[in-house]
């Protein structure tokens, strides 16, 4: 199973969020790292109508393109592409 396989259920819960605009950008701090990072979470409206906030997605503070890689064929135990 590759990671992408692995995160399905999370990400249609997150596209469901987006759909229903129920999604926020929060400033969060790292816990490994300490540093300011901007995060992707889904918004619950609770019984007693207050918020909680379900973190998705860490977004990238540098370049992307420079930060990850696609992987090869190679990089797969099993050859089994995303």
């Amino acid at each position: 199973m590759t990671v992408v396989q692995g995160q399905k259920n999370n990400f249609d819960a997150l596209s469901k969020a987006f759909e229903e605009g129920r999604v926020a950008l929060l400033d969060c701090i790292d816990n490994a790292t300490g540093v300011h990072v901007a995060v992707i979470c889904a918004v619950n409206v609770e019984e007693d109508e207050s918020y909680s906030f379900v973190p998705f997605a860490k977004m990238f503070n540098g370049n992307p393109y420079e930060e990850v890689t696609s992987p090869t064929d190679e990089d797969y135990e099993d050859n089994v592409p995303c």
